[in-house]
């Protein structure tokens, strides 16, 4: 009976000590082996989007891996609606958003951000037979611009835009197709996304590569306010891998023929910070 008894106690010490040493007896992950529940809207090739299958793929998909391995946890990419990203890490759904967010005052109020890993501008995909020149140009009576709902687009354009209409889209998709057909004059997005719309369509559009004034941007990585801990590992993976040159290493097989065209109109690559 002495021996049962002592093999209990030995027993409960051992499942005690797995429980303080982070273990559990049940086979129940860690904290710092729970996945890392990554957000991402998958429209945004060649950064975030999704191949034939469905698989999530990409630059940013790319960066979250490393992010991923650099953390020591799996990475588990959560596909989000754009205006259901900042939700997603407000309520604890998520751990950190990676799907080329800008860092703007307002969305500051409701979550935190990394350092900048990335910065672009805004620029304008024109309809081809429309007159305007800039986007100073959209601010006239008749006047139509597409925006993506809930980008720094649509700020911009909701501040600035007060004798012209803007009209708001859910996709990207759906703003270039109204300037294609001439619905719309222009529409406000990044330099890449102009560009790739304007391959797509070089019979009705016309790309005006001119940065918009003001409207430079640094992209960060989105966490949950109050986990400083998540983010300054983010941190430091971001200042790890810029001094590295890792995020351009990662970007270039996507975006050769991209960064010569950006060359070409004296715009500075995403990563070149």
């Amino acid at each position: 009976m002495k021996k049962v008894l002592l093999l209990v106690f030995v027993s409960v010490l051992f499942s005690v000590g797995l429980v303080f040493a982070g273990g559990s007896s049940e086979g129940e992950a860690s904290e710092t082996e729970a996945p890392l529940r990554v957000a991402m809207e998958l429209q945004f090739p060649p950064f975030e989007t999704a191949d034939t299958e469905g698989n999530p793929t990409g630059i940013s998909v790319q960066i979250a891996q490393e992010l991923g391995e650099y953390l020591g946890r799996e990475v588990e990419i959560i596909p989000t609606a754009w205006t259901g990203l900042i939700p997603a890490v407000q309520a604890g759904n998520v751990d950190i958003v990676i799907s080329s967010m800008s860092i703007t005052e307002e969305r500051s109020k409701t979550i935190d951000f990394s350092i900048p890993y990335a910065s672009w501008g805004l620029y304008l995909l024109a309809a081809k037979d429309s007159p305007i020149e800039s986007f100073n140009d959209l601010n006239a009576p008749g006047r139509v611009v597409a925006v993506k709902a809930g980008t720094t687009g649509e700020s911009l354009a909701r501040r600035s835009i007060t004798e012209g209409e803007i009209r708001s889209f859910e996709d990207v998709a759906a703003c270039v197709l109204e300037v294609a057909q001439g619905k719309a004059d222009a529409f406000i997005y990044d330099a890449l996304t102009v560009y790739e719309s304007w391959e797509q369509t070089k019979d009705s559009t016309r790309m005006i590569l001119d940065t918009i004034e003001g409207t430079k941007a640094n992209l960060g990585m989105g966490i949950q306010k109050g986990n400083d801990e998540l983010r300054e590992q983010v941190n430091e993976f971001i200042r790890m891998m810029r001094a590295e040159d890792r995020f351009n290493e990662i970007a270039n097989p996507y975006v050769g023929e991209i960064k010569e065209v950006f060359a070409e109109y004296d715009i500075p690559f995403f990563f070149d910070l």
